[in-house]
């Protein structure tokens, strides 16, 4: 059930329809409402794994009140360590497992059974495991340093895990943001559901029409990286760049919106990253329910052990090999999160007086020379690793980039599209103009007369019909 997709919007609208009319003055209800079409929505992506979702949200809820109630620091560590071990284990068999039997087939010829003298042994992996399991990570986390009590409803935290908007690519949320707001009832909002509206707008048009409409000429190029000149494989990673920002940030903004329909807010995932000025500053924008989780579960326990040979470098280095690996277990996932950690080093070790904490050129209409500048250094490095991201493997990763600096990359492109070129321009400059809100849309037009702000609203509705690209899957919903 696709975000886009017709069943999606019955789906939405039923599901709008009994909440705020049948079960909106009672708690439970609701609770039972949001658990229900949570699980009916996850089973529409992959019914036959809805089980291990059930027992992940029964583990973590046992756990997390096995942690609390334990009297002695040994007790409430091991069932710390059973969680964890437990968590990942189930990570790492569904995610990396047929990787790991593939490895092994190839060099046991013995196992090989098919005629042809080769086995393929596929696990497929179910869709949004590593968003739920680092969702209950956090959990059991956060109960054993004592900073959320756990929950003792199990349908209340059987939402927090399952809530639909986010059950899929995220974000992946806190028990210590999310749980108190299932705790309470919540009442229709109208400003709040008509916010939502149009923050689901912005995330339809950001997905079909910059995202797919990218996608087209990205898996052209990348598909035929060979035929093309240089100036063409540099069009290509930056339309890919600009793919996977509207896909992702486009899925976060209809989830966001949806959420608030509902009238729950969830963790805002983007924050503007190609307006960063450097590699850290671009690393708090994207993906922050990614970024913050191994920041506060990986890089902050590692430096408080304070271990000579686990230097700050070092703990960057490891947080980020980590994240390429929980993309999956492929080598080029592995080297793009090498190369953003090297990007991050030179930034930690030699850029440490850039102060970049702020909004690049707020409550002004136009960036400083120095601003675009070093946004455009920043973009380009980034776009570079993201070759690595898009590549199918290293070999033809590093054909690509070989193919980039070549004499070639001074002829004209082969392939140019005007039409996506423009669309991209005044997609950047609605976001810039919107960078100071919670996504581009908002309060953009706030101060418009009526007629005027829906005139730009029937805009937007008529671009995502009229310049729609061919439909892609969603990246993020393979990880």
């Amino acid at each position: 059930m696709i975000f886009y997709s017709i069943d999606y919007v019955l789906f939405l609208s039923v599901v709008f329809i009994l909440y705020w009319f049948l079960v909106s003055k009672n708690l439970k209800a609701q609770n039972i409402l949001l658990l229900f079409v949570g699980y009916v929505f996850y089973a529409s992506w992959g019914y036959q794994f809805l089980f291990l979702l059930v027992f992940s949200t029964l583990f973590n809820f046992f756990i997390g009140i096995k942690i609390n109630d334990a009297q002695e620091l040994g007790k409430k560590r091991l069932w710390f360590y059973v969680g964890v071990f437990i968590n990942v284990g189930i990570l790492a068999i569904f995610k990396f497992s047929s990787v790991w039997l593939d490895r092994i087939l190839e060099i046991l010829p013995a196992l090989m059974a098919n005629t042809n003298g080769s086995l393929m042994v596929t696990v497929i992996a179910p869709i949004g495991i590593s968003f739920y399991t680092f969702c209950g990570l956090a959990y059991i986390a956060d109960v054993f340093q004592k900073k959320i009590t756990p929950s003792r409803d199990y349908v209340e935290y059987a939402v927090f895990i399952s809530f639909f908007p986010a059950i899929i690519s995220g974000p992946i949320e806190r028990a210590s943001h999310l749980l108190p707001q299932i705790r309470r009832v919540r009442e229709f909002e109208y400003d709040k559901a008509v916010d939502g509206l149009e923050q689901i707008l912005w995330g339809l048009l950001k997905k079909l029409v910059i995202a797919d409409g990218c996608a087209e000429y990205v898996n052209m190029i990348f598909s035929n990286s060979a035929d093309y000149s240089g100036s063409t494989l540099v069009l290509g990673a930056i339309f890919f760049s600009f793919q996977i920002y509207a896909d992702f940030s486009g899925y976060s903004d209809i989830a966001l919106g949806t959420a608030r329909l509902l009238g729950i807010d969830l963790l805002q995932n983007f924050a503007f990253p190609y307006f960063s000025r450097d590699i850290a500053e671009f690393w708090r924008r994207w993906h922050i329910s990614l970024s913050s989780w191994f920041r506060d579960y990986v890089f902050y326990p590692l430096e408080r052990r304070r271990i000579p040979l686990l230097g700050q470098g070092v703990n960057t280095i490891i947080v980020f090999l980590l994240t390429g690996l929980w993309h999956g277990a492929n080598w080029t996932y592995i080297v793009w999160g090498s190369l953003n950690a090297v990007y991050f080093l030179w930034f930690l070790f030699i850029s440490k007086s850039r102060n970049t904490s702020g909004i690049v050129a707020q409550g002004k209409y136009l960036p400083s020379g120095k601003d675009i500048f070093n946004m455009g250094i920043t973009f380009g490095l980034t776009t570079f690793a993201w070759i690595f991201f898009r590549a199918e493997d290293l070999t033809k990763a590093f054909a690509y980039i070989s193919g980039i600096f070549s004499w070639s990359i001074f002829s004209a492109p082969e392939i140019f599209s005007i039409k996506m070129l423009m669309l991209i321009f005044v997609f950047i400059t609605i976001e810039w103009l919107g960078r100071e809100q919670k996504y581009a849309l908002a309060n953009f037009a706030a101060n418009w007369p009526r007629p005027l702000r829906w005139f730009l609203y029937y805009a937007l509705v008529f671009a995502v019909f009229y310049f729609s690209g061919t439909q892609q899957e969603f990246i993020y919903s393979q990880f």
